[in-house]
């Protein structure tokens, strides 16, 4: 087999859980970069959903996505562990490189790229199984047979829940609060040791309390793992959020179809106190959106 005809290595747990590199070429050099999103396009058939998108994603930080409804939030970050494959209609043109690998290169299995990028959805969505199982559901699917019952609690531990459920794990999650089930499809999540979780507006369908909850676990966790969340509330990204890109919407005036594009990019403290651009600033004032 020609070396062209070799599929490139994506980074393993042990790489990427070693120790942060130097990168020169950052404004910030302690932070590695993750992704690297050159002249990302998305397309739902004919119909443009996003457009040139470019941004660094950086290690053991939280980004933040912030934007008004149809910007192209949760389809970027769909990009970054290859969910809109699933979308028949789907087409992503650009590149999206993972310490250096193009994630979209033909011979990049998106099963791998999932077990290093994990994904949190908008709705709890446990299994109709017991507490256990949701969470070893992963490592059983990853051929881990042995130790199960240690990456279950060193999940849920990492989910901060282990207290809360340590003496009825063979019950249904169905059962838990909104709260602990969003705790525990996160716990699900890391349960495979992904470096990346993705977060899709995850506290939307929860109460303050337990919002507050998920917001303090983010903090906790990120010295862990690189974490992207999608939010439409502007006093979370602020609150928990390094970094922040703000999307807005253009309207096609002849066929008023809606393209998504990435305005502003930059350390979350100067996008909500001096952003470079004044779309950014209306929004995050609240004069729009």
């Amino acid at each position: 087999m020609s070396t062209d005809a070799t599929a490139p290595v994506l980074p393993t747990a042990a790489e990427h859980h070693a120790p942060t590199p130097e990168v020169t070429s950052d404004p910030h050099p302690q932070a590695e970069v993750v992704f690297d999103v050159q002249g990302l396009n998305v397309y739902y058939g004919g119909f443009k959903a996003v457009r040139d998108v470019d941004l660094h994603i950086h290690r053991n930080e939280i980004t933040a996505f912030i934007g008004p409804s149809g910007c192209g939030k949760s389809t970027v970050l769909r990009c970054f562990d290859r969910m809109n494959d699933l979308i028949e209609s789907a087409r992503v043109e650009g590149k999206v490189l993972y310490h250096g690998v193009d994630l979209y290169d033909s011979r990049v299995d998106p099963v791998e790229v999932r077990k290093r990028i994990g994904m949190v959805f908008q709705k709890p969505n446990p299994f109709p199984k017991s507490i256990y199982d949701n969470v070893a559901f992963g490592p059983r699917l990853n051929g881990n047979k042995q130790n199960l019952d240690d990456a279950v609690e060193k999940a849920l531990r990492g989910a901060a829940l282990w207290d809360e459920v340590k003496d009825r794990l063979r019950k249904s999650a169905m059962g838990l609060s909104g709260g602990q089930q969003q705790r525990l499809c996160i716990a699900r999540a890391i349960a495979v040791d992904p470096e990346v979780v993705l977060m899709d507006e995850p506290c939307s369908a929860l109460d303050p309390i337990a919002t507050a909850r998920i917001e303090d676990l983010m903090q906790e966790i990120k010295s862990l793992y690189t974490i992207i969340i999608v939010t439409h509330n502007m006093q979370q990204a602020a609150r928990v959020s390094d970094r922040t890109a703000f999307f807005t919407t253009e309207v096609n005036p002849e066929s008023d179809s809606r393209t998504g594009l990435l305005v502003e990019y930059d350390r979350t403290d100067k996008m909500f106190s001096a952003p470079a651009d004044e779309r950014t600033e209306n929004y995050v004032t609240g004069r729009f959106g």
